[in-house]
């Protein structure tokens, strides 16, 4: 194990050991580190990508449990197959992962401006064409929440044109039916996706549905391309709520809210133009409007409540590349503006009604330049603007007065990196600003004594510095990937159950390992290791020295995959998650949170037009919690995940 020096800024080397034929990193097709999807330049970032291949080859049911594999991410489900309500979180944010994990898909923000989750019932699997993974802060090209790193999915943009249909079917009543529609010529293209799935759930009061179209439509025009994306969902879940100790050890399966659910419904459409000016000068474009209701409802012995929340969006993100070159050097430079407004409004019976709203303003620049053959520099600065405003009604039942507050905040970023690379390795070192404005969730809170609603306006924005250095060595079929960093926050945004708030934390320190391995055994098997080592601690104040809530310590994946030619595919898949703080646990009090590894097989058998696949998740029936929250006096709150759970699937290719 070890140990980052105090005075020592974070350090990493990454070799990476592999067949040309098996890369890993696209350095050529990578969106996600420069907002366009041609660049030519490296990039100093250390970037994992999943192709499509590869995603097929996971035994994972959800699109965020495809995301284990890869180092650095942990993935928190709390309960059923389609992971309506999982917390993606990289490099150690625990209860905040999701708001400093940037999720986006084809570049767009998929994070909405409060604390609800990504619909990702929206994003059809089989429209994929590979998922990239930043790691480290992207705050100069994307801004606000992008601390952890992020997570660009893009979509399969070809005009083929096919038509496929699936079938699937399996544990704990799970049911599902999927269609792809795609056709398409050198002038226009359009694709559709159908999806539709329910289940029963592995715990009382945990029945799950969602339905979903969604696809894309393109036209082109000269040298520009005129596109929209587009998806109508819905989709529902019971509510099981969490469980005692005692509880979870009696019964795991058991229900704490045998009524409660929730309801949501919505749409996106995002307009957009890609067009190629000439050989210097590219402009790209879109407009991305977003509408979401929500309708929960909760009973209990103290009284039932509902609430029916309405959320809009829109927003506008034009950008400019312009490869000017400098002198002989080649050079590239990106300059955008993002421009994001939004509402949330909650219609409440049982507690007082509320709203928020905010707007936010941002420009960027990022500049590439080769040096020489081997040596890229590149540097980049961002300025956001946030506003945002809240209020929440009076409520006479708990003699609750009106609140009504709003606030005006500044932040940048820079980073600036140095990547060399040779013909069989590279490495890199980067250093830069990171920051997270409060979302509007966050705006609200109720004071201690008298418990008055208050608004958390007075929350300064996180920020803080990190940095990295990073590699790759390439040799044989062997491929080895690593990372070492340092991220120093103050400010950080987290909620203190001492004040019913969220609050400015004392300052934080997350120390870093994050490994790689990919080796091609033989033709036909293949393995990938991902390690990830944190130490996520406060550096000063009541809680110096202790660990961060819900980080775990060491987390890593191994994945085998065996291509036997006519007689099938399989793929074995071990993910270990170390002993964890419980969530609210700042002063390290209440013990560990037990770790877990979990066993997953696939089986996949082509015959002519048809795909067939068969998957045991959780295959030795592990039990163990992903989640779980301490609130003080003895008092734990777990949240268990799915026992053994076996999945058949049949996909027809027209």
């Amino acid at each position: 194990m070890f140990l980052l020096r105090n005075s020592a800024i974070a350090l990493a080397i990454s070799f990476s050991i592999a067949a040309e034929a098996n890369e890993l990193v696209l350095e050529d097709t990578i969106v996600s580190a420069t907002r366009f999807s041609d660049s030519q330049l490296p990039m100093a970032s250390h970037i994992s990508v999943i192709s499509r291949e590869e995603m097929r080859d996971i035994p994972a049911q959800s699109l965020p449990d495809i995301l284990r594999v890869v180092a650095g991410i942990d993935v928190r489900p709390l309960y059923g197959a389609f992971g309506i309500d999982a917390v993606i979180d990289m490099r150690g944010f625990g209860a905040t992962g999701s708001s400093n994990t940037l999720i986006l898909v084809d570049g767009q923000r998929a994070n909405p401006i409060d604390m609800g989750g990504i619909i990702w019932s929206s994003i059809p699997k089989d429209g994929i064409e590979r998922i990239e993974i930043v790691r480290g802060a992207g705050s100069v090209l994307y801004g606000n929440g992008a601390s952890g790193g992020v997570i660009n999915i893009i979509t399969d943009k070809s005009g083929t044109s096919h038509v496929n249909a699936t079938a699937g079917f399996g544990s704990f009543g799970y049911q599902a039916a999927d269609g792809q529609l795609t056709a398409g010529n050198e002038q226009a293209y359009l694709k559709l996706f159908a999806h539709a799935a329910s289940a029963d759930g592995y715990r009382q009061n945990s029945r799950q549905s969602e339905d979903n179209l969604s696809g894309r439509a393109g036209l082109f025009v000269g040298s520009a391309e005129l596109f929209a994306d587009y998806t109508i969902y819905q989709d529902s879940a019971r509510l099981p709520g969490a469980l005692s100790a005692v509880v979870l050890a009696g019964n795991p399966r058991s229900a704490n809210t045998p009524r409660d659910y929730q309801d949501r419904d919505g749409y996106r459409v995002r307009p957009g133009i890609s067009y190629r000016i000439n050989e210097q000068l590219t402009f790209n474009a879109e407009i991305a409007i977003e509408h979401q209701d929500l309708n929960s409802h909760y009973f209990s012995a103290y009284g039932n409540s509902s609430s029916d929340r309405i959320r809009d969006t829109t927003s506008f993100t034009p950008r400019l590349r312009w490869r000017h070159d400098l002198g002989n050097l080649p050079s590239e430079t990106v300059i955008g503006m993002d421009l994001y407004d939004g509402k949330v409004t909650s219609t409440n019976q049982g507690y007082a009604s509320q709203g928020a709203k905010q707007n936010s303003a941002a420009f960027y620049l990022q500049n590439v330049t080769n040096l020489n053959d081997a040596i890229s520099l590149t540097l980049g600065g961002r300025e956001q603007r946030m506003e945002q405003s809240a209020w929440q009604a009076a409520y006479a039942p708990y003699f609750a007065p009106a609140m009504n507050g709003q606030a005006t905040r500044n932040q940048n970023a820079v980073d600036a990196s140095l990547a060399y690379s040779a013909e069989s390795w590279r490495i890199f070192g980067k250093t830069g600003t990171t920051f997270r404005f409060a979302n509007t969730d966050e705006l609200f809170g109720f004071d201690p004594f008298s418990y008055a609603p208050t608004f958390a306006g007075k929350l300064r924005p996180q920020h803080g510095t990190i940095n990295e250095v990073g590699g790759s060595l390439r040799l044989g079929p062997v491929k080895l990937r690593a990372s070492l960093y340092r991220l120093n926050l103050s400010d950080e945004i987290g909620y203190d159950n001492r004040l019913f708030a969220n609050a400015n934390l004392a300052p934080t320190r997350r120390d870093g390992l994050e490994t790689e391995a990919d080796w091609k055994i033989t033709d036909s098997l293949s393995t990938r290791l991902a390690y990830t080592y944190i130490d996520a601690s406060f550096r000063s104040g009541n809680y110096a020295g202790n660990t961060l809530p819900l980080v775990p310590h060491e987390q890593f994946s191994l994945q085998t995959i065996w291509d036997s030619g006519w007689t099938g595919k399989y793929s074995a898949l071990i993910k270990h998650v170390g002993d964890r703080r419980y969530d609210s646990d700042f002063s390290n009090v209440a013990g560990m949170l037990a770790g877990y590894t979990t066993f997953d097989l696939q089986g996949g058998w082509t015959l002519k037009s048809w795909l067939l696949t068969a998957k045991l998740l959780n295959a030795f029936d592990r039990k163990y919690v992903p989640y779980a929250g301490y609130y003080g006096s003895g008092v734990y709150a777990y949240y268990p995940a799915d026992g053994r759970a076996a999945y058949v699937s049949a996909r027809y290719d027209f």
